[in-house]
């Protein structure tokens, strides 16, 4: 039975996409099979997993058309995806008329439980009704967020609001993980975010973090999770070694030597 992870932050540009795509792939790589479902209008991950974006049928199709979840996965050779697309946009408002529309991808994905060892709900960045969908289908949230102040204030926003869905949706929800992006240590800010972080949620923040990477945002325009398109980059290095944290703490076993 699959494990579903919610890759989640209202806040825009803080490596949620970098880090599914990747993470995704890292896993893959070990051996585990992960597949990637694209929640986001935009359409990045697809993107990064080398899927186009006018691929069809996609999540759009799955959701409003009730195509089955099987027939929208596309293989490659560093996970699975289901991708999304433009039109997915409208999905809030077609689904706004639904029963039980909170649990649309819940009920979606549930014919796909027992093909993957991990699935990873890419969400968009606001908390609205696709981002609702991820939550209730998910058994726990990641959170990656920059050390800036801004977005120390938005994870209260984003805590609250999986509080609030785990006692009304999905009781089985919690935070898997916070995960620290675009992380730069000469920076006294970076440090002092890191430190509240890890005083408060001591549990709950990886030890690997995430350093700005060029190669890894070169990535995506060549359809490659970064590290694929470069191993040896230290952006892939930290990928690898949050891949073997979280095997780490879902399993309890090493990956890599």
């Amino acid at each position: 039975m699959a494990k579903i992870i919610a890759f989640a932050n209202q806040k825009g540009g803080v490596g949620k996409t970098t880090s599914c795509v990747n993470l995704c792939a890292a896993l893959s790589l070990s051996g585990k099979r992960v597949l990637l479902v694209d929640c986001d209008p935009q359409g990045n991950a697809s993107s990064g997993m080398g899927v186009r974006k006018s691929r069809s049928p996609n999540i759009y199709d799955m959701l409003i058309h009730d195509v089955p979840s099987e027939d929208c996965v596309v293989h490659t050779d560093f996970g699975d995806i289901i991708p999304s697309g433009r039109e997915f946009a409208a999905a809030t408002v077609e689904l706004i008329s639904r029963g039980n529309r909170e649990k649309v991808l819940y009920t979606a994905l549930q014919r796909l439980y027992t093909e993957y060892d991990y699935m990873f709900l890419d969400c968009p960045p606001s908390l609205e009704l696709i981002t609702v969908n991820a939550l209730a289908a998910a058994d726990s949230v990641l959170i990656p967020m920059q050390c800036e102040y801004y977005a120390l204030e938005g994870i209260a926003d984003l805590i609250s609001s999986i509080r609030m869905c785990s006692s009304r949706l999905n009781r089985r929800l919690h935070i898997e993980g916070i995960l620290l992006t675009m992380y730069d240590a000469r920076a006294n800010l970076t440090l002092q975010v890191e430190n509240e972080l890890r005083r408060f949620m001591p549990d709950k923040v990886y030890q690997t973090v995430i350093p700005r990477s060029v190669r890894l945002s070169e990535a995506p325009s060549h359809g490659l999770p970064g590290v694929v398109y470069d191993r040896s980059n230290k952006g892939s290095k930290a990928y690898f070694a949050l891949a073997e944290e979280f095997l780490n703490k879902n399993e309890g076993k090493r990956t890599w030597q």
